[in-house]
């Protein structure tokens, strides 16, 4: 059970640093929330999470084997653990400049279900996640079963519904208390953690590197 916590947790931080970040999805989510109020947020991750249980399903069901070599999971944790620091690098550059811009303007899809799909696929660097640490994340996870793979997919997901709702209601509520400031010392400390998942990855790596030598 520690190691399933662990997954959760893990997988609930790494993606709620990612969520954080502006990108098409965010974009979207201020746009239709100025529309449609608070449920747009919940609904363009329901479109979001619709494709990413496509996305596990087709790994695991394609690829398991595959999954189950050593050598994936040594180098799925590399490139896990250089994403990862590549990514709080780039959170810490971009502080001073971060701005949630709750006013900026944006295009507002009749289908915020629809619009959470096309969204994600618009954005580069969800490709880039799952195609590194999204992976990795499953070749670990999958260790433990189908409970291993429900923890990281709960943890996953529950950071993408927590941000957008919480976006969405800051929109809708004319973003009162959500300072800029509040914002990039969240993203601060998260871009901290992934330095340390970042560090927890390569250590997985080079322990299982070492038990194939």
């Amino acid at each position: 059970m520690t190691a399933l916590l662990t997954i959760f947790g893990s997988s609930f931080v790494i993606a709620f640093s990612g969520a954080m970040m502006p990108g098409p999805l965010l974009t979207a989510a201020i746009a239709n929330s100025t529309k449609r109020g608070f449920i747009a947020g919940p609904l363009l991750i329901a479109g979001h999470a619709v494709l990413e249980i496509v996305l596990i399903i087709i790994l695991l069901a394609g690829l398991a084997p595959f999954f189950r070599m050593p050598a994936v999971f040594i180098a799925t944790s590399f490139a896990g653990a250089l994403i990862l620091l590549w990514m709080s690098i780039g959170m810490f550059r971009k502080l001073p400049s971060l701005t949630l811009a709750l006013n900026s303007g944006g295009k507002s899809l009749n289908n915020p279900v629809l619009a959470g799909i096309l969204m994600s696929l618009s954005n580069p660097y969800w490709i880039i996640w799952w195609a590194s640490i999204g992976t990795g994340y499953i070749v670990y996870s999958q260790k433990f079963g189908i409970p291993g793979i429900l923890f990281f997919f709960t943890g996953h997901i529950l950071a993408d519904f927590l941000w957008y709702s919480f976006i969405s209601a800051a929109v809708a509520g004319g973003r009162r208390f959500f300072t800029d400031r509040i914002y990039q010392v969240l993203i601060a400390v998260c871009a901290g953690f992934l330095v340390v998942f970042a560090g927890y990855f390569f250590y997985s790596g080079i322990q299982k590197l070492g038990e194939v030598l």
